[in-house]
């Protein structure tokens, strides 16, 4: 679908790693060289016309986003990504709220910066982490998470697709049952909000945060989602330029109101536009056309991957479009600078979910990570070059 739009496919390339980073449309492309060829001013600053021209495209993306995952225009937050989204949470929020013995939920599948502020945020507060299970298909369910909750639960934080095991989980369903319990919700959308409608007002979600880079946007800009009442209480990790209103002394210093009080600085002016030009992009192409392709997809290469005795796979039972797996007796990373030779970029390692392997046994898988502008024809290129063993081991020498 739609390759005709990313200029990287001009090159011979098979590439596969879009859990890790998605190309980026000519669209995309047009709106950062634009920026910097024609108003290139800073932000809420000067009181001239191109100045002026930037405030208007910085919060008219702030808009696009907002509606692109319908919340309100004073709950998104530009920031740099994924993991200051979740460390200004963790830091800002949970660590003025929670207290020796408290329990924090999250799985032994999600991503390092999903795991480790949590760790630090333990450690600095005495709270506890506890893990909620995964079943036989390693994913998370709601019996699961219910089964793990105490009195003492103050936070649930998961993925909503998680980035090796790639199960979708029930984030609307595990935020009804945890606010009937009085326990926060932080969904990770690093992988999800890229593929799938993301509808924060019917997830209910507290905190969401995610990365441009993931859904067809710049590098160095993301969005922290809060609800408005819970963005209030943040503590900004971050004071300077651009988020108060007035200062005289230490005793009198007054921020600016939501979301700008969380914006301190100069701002990535040109990824956030990228990205309100990459959420049209996406809203053009269509998400649920994005998800359903990427299932069709997922189920193409499981069907061909199954067929190969020497392939082993660790989520047969995927939801979404990545797919982890390994040939037998040959380690990831060998398989992968195998595939590069023929121009095939997949990604090999512990994917940065390093207690991943305390569940499945396996420390190191090859992944696949689909996304729209995927095709079959790429898969089956992958699947020729997985088909003989003794060609990959006799290329590696």
């Amino acid at each position: 679908m739609n390759r005709e739009d990313f200029p990287m496919f001009d090159q011979d390339i098979v590439y596969l790693d879009n859990g890790a980073t998605t190309f980026k449309p000519k669209i995309v492309i047009d709106s950062i060289v634009d920026y910097y060829s024609n108003y290139s001013a800073n932000a809420h600053r000067g009181d001239y016309s191109i100045s002026y021209k930037v405030d208007v495209e910085f919060e008219k993306s702030r808009k696009k986003i907002a509606d692109f995952i319908n919340a309100e225009l004073d709950e998104v937050v530009f920031n740099s990504g994924t993991t200051e989204g979740i460390n200004t949470i963790v830091d800002g929020f949970f660590a003025n709220l929670l207290e020796p013995g408290d329990e924090i939920v999250i799985s032994k599948s999600e991503h390092a910066s999903n795991v480790l502020p949590w760790f630090r945020l333990a450690n600095k507060t005495g709270a506890k982490i506890v893990y909620a299970p995964l079943d036989s298909n390693l994913h998370i369910t709601l019996e699961g998470i219910k089964s793990v909750i105490s009195p003492n639960t103050k936070v649930i934080a998961l993925a909503e697709i998680t980035n090796v095991v790639g199960d979708i989980r029930p984030i609307k369903e595990i935020t009804a049952f945890a606010h009937q319990n009085n326990i926060f919700v932080v969904c990770d959308g690093a992988q999800s909000v890229g593929h799938k409608k993301t509808d924060v007002k019917d997830n209910d979600v507290d905190f969401l945060f995610f990365s441009g880079h993931k859904m067809c946007g710049p590098t160095g800009i993301g969005v922290l989602y809060g609800k408005k009442e819970l963005l209030e209480q943040i503590d900004p990790l971050n004071l300077g330029g651009g988020m108060n209103e007035s200062f005289d002394n230490e005793k009198e210093m007054y921020l600016k109101e939501l979301p700008h009080r969380l914006e301190a600085g100069t701002p990535n002016i040109s990824g956030a536009i990228g990205l309100g030009a990459a959420t049209d992009y996406l809203k053009s192409v269509g998400m649920e056309n994005i998800a359903i392709y990427e299932q069709k997809l997922k189920s193409y290469l499981i069907d061909k991957l199954t067929k190969i005795e020497h392939i082993v796979i660790v989520n047969e039972e995927a939801d979404s479009g990545i797919v982890a797996f390994n040939v037998d007796g040959i380690f990831s990373q060998d398989v992968a600078y195998y595939l590069n030779k023929y121009n095939i970029c997949v990604r090999a390692g512990n994917h940065c979910a390093k207690i991943l392997k305390n569940v499945t046994g396996v420390k190191n898988t090859i992944r696949v990570s689909l996304y729209f502008y995927n095709t079959t024809e790429e898969i089956d290129s992958l699947i020729e070059l997985l088909q003989d063993k003794d060609k990959i081991l006799k290329e590696m020498i």
